[in-house]
C-alpha cells in the first residue's frame, strides 16, 4: 500500500492546488503548514522550514513529499538541506521545486541543493519553474492599483511566465509516477513576453490603464522596503531581475507537456481569469 504524500507550503500558490490535485487522485495527503489545519480535506501537519524539531512528525508515514522554499526566505542551501536529509534518511522520494536557469552555475545555492538530492540515494524530480504569472498579483498588484504602475528593473527582457497551475499539475504527475523520477524539468509557459506587453494585457483586461516602468535595481528596492518588505528579500528579489535583462528567462520549453498531457497556460488566459482580483 502507498504511503502519504507530504505537501510542503500547502497553503501557498503552488501548494493549494497541488493537495487539490492530488486529492483527486486518490491519494492520501499531509498538508503541511506553520499553522497544520486541514487542507481540503487532507490531513493538516505543523511543519516550520526552520524548525527541524517539526520535521520527524511530518514525515511519519510518508513515502512521497512535495519540498520547496516559500516565499520570503533566501538561504536556500542551509534550510532545504536538512528537510533533503531527512527525506533520505526515511527513503522518501523527493520532487523538488527549484528555480529556472541554476543548472547554469553549481555555485548557485539553489543548484547545491538539487546535487545533494541527486547525491541522496532517494527517488528524486526536480522541477525548475520561471517567473511565476501569478507575481502579478503576489507582488505588482499594489503598484497596477495605486498608480497603473509595474515597476521592475527588467529593461526589455521577456520571461516565459509560468501559471503555479501549471507547476502543481507537473509536480502532481511526479509524484504519482515513477516514469520521471531521475529527472530535472525546466517549466515554462508557452511564450516569453516582456513587462509592457504584459501590462498591456492587464489594461485592457481590467479596463484601466496600466504601463510598465524600467527601474533601477536600488529604486526597486526602495519601493519594496517602503511598502515592507524586508530589505534582504528585497535585495534578492532585485538580484533575479539580472537573468531576466541579460534574456535568459525568455526560453520556452514544452516540459509541462511532458509532464502533464497538456499545454502550459497562456498569460492572457490567467489574465482574463484573474481581472477581477487584479481590479480589487
Amino acid at each position: 500500500m502507498a504511503g502519504k504524500i507530504l505537501v510542503l507550503g500547502a497553503t501557498g500558490h503552488v501548494g493549494r492546488p497541488l493537495v487539490k490535485a492530488l486529492m483527486a487522485r486518490g491519494e492520501a495527503v499531509k498538508a503541511a503548514s506553520r499553522s497544520g489545519k486541514p487542507l481540503d480535506g487532507a490531513e493538516g501537519v505543523v511543519f516550520d522550514i526552520a524548525d527541524p524539531m517539526t520535521f520527524p512528525h511530518a514525515f511519519e508515514g510518508v513515502d512521497r513529499a512535495f519540498v520547496m522554499l516559500p516565499g520570503g526566505y533566501t538561504e536556500a542551501k542551509a534550510l532545504l538541506l536538512p528537510i533533503i536529509e531527512a527525506a533520505a534518511t526515511r527513503g522518501v522520494k523527493v520532487v523538488l521545486q527549484s528555480v529556472f536557469g541554476v543548472d547554469a552555475d553549481d555555485s548557485i545555492p539553489y543548484r547545491q541543493a538539487e546535487l545533494a538530492l541527486e547525491k541522496s540515494g532517494v527517488r528524486w524530480v526536480v522541477l525548475r519553474p520561471n517567473w511565476f504569472t501569478d507575481n502579478f498579483i503576489n507582488y505588482w498588484k499594489p503598484g497596477i492599483n495605486a498608480a497603473g504602475v509595474i515597476a521592475v528593473p527588467a529593461a526589455n527582457g521577456k520571461s516565459s511566465f509560468i501559471d503555479a497551475r501549471d507547476i502543481a499539475d507537473s509536480a502532481a504527475a511526479a509524484l504519482t509516477t515513477d516514469r520521471f523520477d531521475g529527472k530535472a524539468f525546466n517549466l515554462t509557459g508557452p511564450e516569453a513576453l516582456g513587462y509592457a506587453e504584459a501590462a498591456a494585457l492587464i489594461s485592457e483586461a481590467i479596463g484601466k490603464p496600466v504601463a510598465y516602468h524600467a527601474i533601477d535595481d536600488d529604486t526597486f528596492v526602495g519601493n519594496l522596503v517602503g511598502a515592507g518588505v524586508p530589505e534582504v528579500y528585497a535585495r534578492f528579489l532585485a538580484s533575479i531581475f539580472y537573468p531576466v535583462r541579460e534574456g535568459w528567462t525568455a526560453t520556452v520549453t514544452d516540459d509541462v507537456r511532458t509532464l502533464t498531457g497538456h499545454p502550459a497556460r497562456q498569460v492572457a488566459d490567467w489574465v482574463k481569469q484573474n481581472a477581477e482580483t487584479l481590479k480589487s
